[in-house]
């Protein structure tokens, strides 16, 4: 299995615990590592040479400027379901 796989699955299990969390905090925190971990997978295929910079490039990020959020930016991430 590729280490992306691996990233991947870590960041579908943060997106099964956010959907349990109990409260908004906990919910915002396993999202927002959720899209770490799909950030970190992403990078791991251009490492592995599975896809090419340009394509890590222009993917959209989570500020909309088309580069990674610095630390002390807010990111927008959806909203939990009502149940």
């Amino acid at each position: 299995m590729r280490q992306s796989d691996i990233f991947r699955e870590n960041a579908e299990n943060c997106a099964h615990l956010a959907e349990t969390a109990n409260g908004e905090p906990a919910y915002l925190r396993y999202k927002r590592m959720e899209a770490a971990w799909r950030a970190l997978a992403d990078e791991q295929d251009w490492l592995d040479g599975e896809v090419s910079p340009t394509a890590i490039s222009s993917a959209p990020q989570g500020n909309g400027s088309g580069r990674p959020p610095r630390s002390n930016e807010r990111v927008d991430l959806p909203r939990k379901r009502e149940r």
